[in-house]
């Protein structure tokens, strides 16, 4: 059943993700509910239980009305109410005098292992059973915690159950905070919640209340819906790569139908080395495709085009199969999205979001996930300055296909007061004659994307702004890209009026294609 479960998610995808995934063995039927964005829910019956009317209604509404069998709570709900949770125990310990560095740290690392166990990564509900144990005698909280990270680090025994190598960086160390039972307790509940089904791309409300509140203002901390992402995700990434298959399949259709068509061997063999090498090299770009968020913060952006990668690349493999070729192992995985974070916690809360986002998409799926270590360390999210180095030169960006994200937002005239004079003078200094030193934070992040495209290390840019950008000094940085080409709305190519104050966009999108093209996205 699980084996026919597995084959069955591996071909969803072009099935259209039917809400209801059903496997039978003759003997036993078992429903899974598959609808976006709800926890998702196994309803198992017996040919004896359709003795029963309420199970035989099950299966009907499989056949007539799937809707009945939703699940009323939605990933949203879930991991909103999880991260409200954490929030208070975070605030609680930030109370009593913990480095707030280290309490996020903590917090992400118990986030994790309720990920983990509902996950199947740590077996026999090891961690639910150390809270219960603790719950009953807090003293035992703080060495059986540490004794399970220290396991997590390396691999090893936690009591008598032999844990995974996790590493990756979260678990660098055994270190823990010790807990009250009414702490413990709080946990505790939390466990119960099903976490394998937790939105990484919500994973930012956790993110903005693990900070210090003292100095989320400073860090530009910020939350982006999952809405507003896939507006820019959508036409920068999945849009482009969708079309550029369109044509490539196209090509592959016609060589296919040449090997069949002719009785020559040659011909025949010659047309299918044409149409595997088609293939090869579009999953070859797929693989080596690149997006980079400046400014990633908890990792929302790079969460949502991970999956939007690895949804192409599963698409491909599938439409590709069904036109008589071999289909690949997927092979996009974290190392496909690059982010810069100056937050330490957020840097590294980006990277659990996205290894939890590659381990759920591959269970889901119908893949095994990689092990010894399960998480690997990704150097590809960088923890610095995205505008200056230490040395107070520019900063570097990593080459990229793309580029998305949501810079920090901050007033022209709050930037000293929120960065100090120094920083402010050397970005001044620094990208004068390029960013009026009146323009808003975010002005730097457009024209730093801009650049990269016209030297050719970027594609295409995605970027959320707010409406300010479209008056004052703002103006002037987006009249520079204006200035550069034709500004076309992405979504209907339809041209942009610009007179005036005219310009109102809060989601900012622009590509070099050919002759000079500025698309703005959103109003």
């Amino acid at each position: 059943m699980d084996e026919a479960l597995v084959q069955l998610q591996r071909y969803a995808l072009a099935l259209e993700n039917p809400p209801l995934l059903v496997v039978c063995d003759m003997e036993r039927f078992r429903i899974h509910t598959n609808w976006t964005n709800t926890v998702s829910q196994c309803f198992e019956l017996t040919l004896d239980d359709l003795h029963d009317p309420k199970a035989r209604q099950k299966l009907q509404w499989v056949l007539a009305k799937p809707d009945k069998l939703k699940p009323g709570l939605t990933r949203e709900a879930l991991t909103r109410d999880a991260a409200q949770r954490f929030a208070g125990l975070a605030a609680g310990l930030r109370a009593r005098g913990h480095d707030p560095q280290a309490v996020a740290h903590f917090v992400n690392r118990l986030v994790f292992c309720m990920f983990a166990e509902d996950a199947g990564l740590l077996q026999n509900h090891l961690f639910s059973r150390m809270l219960e144990v603790a719950h009953g005698n807090p003293t035992r909280f703080l060495p059986m915690t540490r004794e399970l990270f220290g396991a997590m680090k390396s691999g090893g025994m936690a009591g008598w159950e032999e844990v995974p190598w996790f590493n990756g960086g979260l678990f660098d160390s055994d270190n823990a905070i010790p807990l009250s039972a009414t702490e413990i307790g709080q946990v505790h509940e939390a466990a119960k919640l099903d976490w394998s089904d937790m939105d990484p791309a919500l994973f930012g409300t956790l993110f903005e209340g693990g900070l210090d509140p003292d100095k989320r203002s400073q860090l530009g901390a910020h939350y982006t819906d999952s809405e507003k992402i896939r507006k820019i995700v959508e036409p920068v990434v999945e849009r482009p790569l969708l079309s550029e298959w369109k044509d490539k399949k196209s090509l592959i259709s016609k060589a296919m139908e040449r090997a069949i068509g002719t009785k020559s061997v040659s011909v025949r063999t010659k047309a299918l080395n044409e149409a595997r090498a088609l293939f090869r090299s579009f999953l070859e770009m797929l693989w080596n495709f690149r997006v980079l968020d400046p400014a990633c913060g908890s990792g929302n952006f790079l969460y949502v085009s991970l999956i939007a990668l690895k949804n192409i690349e599963h698409r491909v493999n599938i439409e590709a199969e069904a036109l008589g070729l071999e289909r690949e192992f997927p092979r996009i995985g974290p190392e496909a999205v690059l982010g810069i974070e100056i937050n330490p916690f957020a840097a590294e809360l980006a990277r659990v979001s996205v290894w939890i986002g590659e381990i759920q998409w591959m269970q889901r799926n119908g893949y095994g996930i990689n092990r010894n270590p399960i998480l690997r360390s990704l150097h590809t999210i960088e923890c610095r300055d995205a505008l200056l180095t230490d040395e107070g030169g520019e900063s570097s960006w990593p080459e990229a296909d793309v580029i998305v994200g949501n810079p920090p937002f901050a007033g022209g005239k709050l930037l000293r007061s929120l960065l100090g004079d120094q920083a402010v003078d050397q970005m001044f200094a620094v990208y004068q004659g390029r960013v009026p030193a009146e323009a808003d934070l975010v002005c730097y992040w457009l024209t730093k994307a801009w650049e990269q495209i016209q030297a050719g290390i970027t594609l295409r840019a995605g970027l959320v702004s707010t409406n300010s950008i479209r008056g004052g000094a703002n103006r002037r940085v987006l009249e520079s890209i204006v200035d550069a080409g034709i500004i076309t709305d992405a979504w209907s190519d339809q041209p942009w009026v610009i007179d005036g104050a005219s310009i109102r966009v809060s989601l900012v999108s622009f590509a070099l294609q050919g002759e000079a093209e500025v698309r703005l996205a959103g109003c």
